[in-house]
């Protein structure tokens, strides 16, 4: 199930971004950014409808994913 990030409490949504991206550890380059700066790129791509927000009724859990990663599980979902 999507979760528009509209619809979080600013706090919990701050704390899903935060928790995101220092779970993820994601790789931007030569360039090292600040924990803020990741969490504004993540959020601008939610704005963006980029990347979303996903909960896992099955795994009882929540998680960012892009949008071509939502298709796929979809996909799979349906395969």
């Amino acid at each position: 199930m999507i979760i528009p990030h509209q619809q979080l409490d600013p706090n919990t949504l701050t704390n899903l971004l935060e928790h995101y991206v220092l779970r993820e550890g994601t790789d931007y380059g030569e360039q090292e950014f600040s924990t803020e700066q990741k969490m504004e790129h993540v959020k601008a791509q939610l704005v963006s409808g980029e990347a979303l927000i996903v909960f896992s009724e099955l795994h009882e859990s929540v998680n960012i994913v892009t949008k071509a990663q939502f298709n796929a599980m979809q996909s799979e979902d349906y395969s």
